[in-house]
C-alpha cells in the first residue's frame, strides 16, 4: 500500500483528489494538510511514501516545505502539483528535493500514475518542465566563448584588452605581425564579436586575466 499525504491550501482540491485516490487500488491517503507548516509536521508524524505538494500557500510555501521534509524524511517522495510553470517556481523546488512535477491541469489518473511511479523510484515531469530542465542542463555545460581559444589566442586577447596594437603584441610575444593578425581574426570569430574594441570589452566584462 502506497501511503500518501496531500498538502494543498484549497480544500476542494484536497477533497477531490482524496476521493479519487480512495478508489485506486494500492493507494491510501493517510492525511491532508492545508498549509506548508502543517504538511511538514504531518510528514514527520505519518512518514508517508509520497507527498502531493502545492507550491503557493500562505505561510511557508511548497519550496520551503519540500526542503524541510526532505531534511527530516528523506525517504518521502514529493510530487509537486501546481498551476505554475515559470522558472522561479520550477528550479527552486526541484533543487529543494521535489521528485516529480505535474500541473493541476493533469488528470487525476495521471497523478495516480505519478504516485505509483514515485513509489517505484521513477520521477515524472510534465513535458514543459522536462524541457526547461534539459535546456538549463545543456546551457550549464556549454563552453564560454573564450574557453574555446587556444592558449596563444588567449594571450593575444588579453593584450587586446590592455589596448595593445598588433605591432605591440607581435613585439611582446616575439611573433610575426601576420601571425598576430591571424590570431586576432580567429579570436573575433570565436568570441562572436565584430572588432577589437568589442573584444577588449569582452575581456573586461568577463574579468579575464
Amino acid at each position: 500500500m502506497i501511503r500518501v499525504l496531500l498538502v494543498d491550501d484549497h480544500e476542494m482540491v484536497r477533497m477531490g483528489l482524496a476521493a479519487y485516490l480512495s478508489t485506486e487500488e494500492g493507494i491510501e491517503v493517510v492525511g491532508e494538510a492545508s498549509s506548508g507548516e502543517e504538511g511538514v509536521r504531518m510528514a514527520n508524524e505519518l512518514m508517508p511514501d509520497v507527498i502531493i505538494m502545492d507550491l503557493v500557500m500562505e505561510g511557508i510555501g511548497g519550496v520551503e516545505a519540500t526542503r524541510r521534509i526532505r531534511e527530516t524524511c528523506p525517504s518521502c517522495k514529493v510530487i509537486v502539483v501546481t498551476s505554475f510553470i515559470d522558472d522561479e517556481k520550477v528550479y527552486p523546488v526541484i533543487e529543494a528535493g521535489a521528485f516529480s512535477y505535474l500541473l493541476k491541469t493533469s488528470r487525476a489518473s495521471e497523478i495516480a500514475r505519478a504516485i505509483r511511479a514515485a513509489a517505484a523510484g521513477e520521477p515524472v515531469l510534465e513535458s514543459r518542465v522536462a524541457g526547461k530542465i534539459m535546456a538549463r542542463f545543456r546551457h550549464g555545460h556549454e563552453q564560454a566563448p573564450h574557453e574555446q581559444l587556444t592558449p596563444r589566442e588567449l594571450e593575444v586577447l588579453l593584450l587586446i584588452g590592455q589596448g595593445k596594437s598588433n605591432q605591440e603584441i607581435a613585439d611582446q610575444l616575439i611573433i610575426g605581425i601576420k601571425t598576430v593578425k591571424t590570431h586576432v581574426s580567429n579570436i573575433l570569430a570565436k568570441l562572436g564579436v565584430e572588432d577589437r574594441t568589442q573584444a577588449a570589452i569582452y575581456v573586461h566584462q568577463h574579468n579575464l586575466k
